[in-house]
């Protein structure tokens, strides 16, 4: 099974481990995705004529092989996603 936008996943390292999210983008190119409310970052933005800077909070990529697929139903994980 693959990954795909809208999925339920479960975070298996770094600073969100053991949460779930749903995928909200995904880079095939680079094996890497956004899951929502996860693995945020600082964006700082400079000011425009047309937008206020600031310093913003977003999701960065989270590497594939990171991420377990869920089960919706009995909320298992399916299966470790390889390279």
């Amino acid at each position: 099974m693959n990954i795909k936008k809208g999925n339920k996943v479960k975070i298996l390292t770094g600073k969100d481990k053991n949460k779930e999210g749903e995928v909200i983008e995904i880079n095939r190119s680079e094996f890497r995705a956004k899951v929502k409310g996860m693995n945020i970052i600082k964006k700082h933005v400079k000011t425009t004529k047309e937008k206020k800077g600031g310093i913003f909070d977003k999701e960065n990529f989270i590497n594939l092989s990171n991420l377990a697929l869920i089960d919706n139903e009995n909320k298992t994980k399916k299966e470790k996603i390889k390279k």
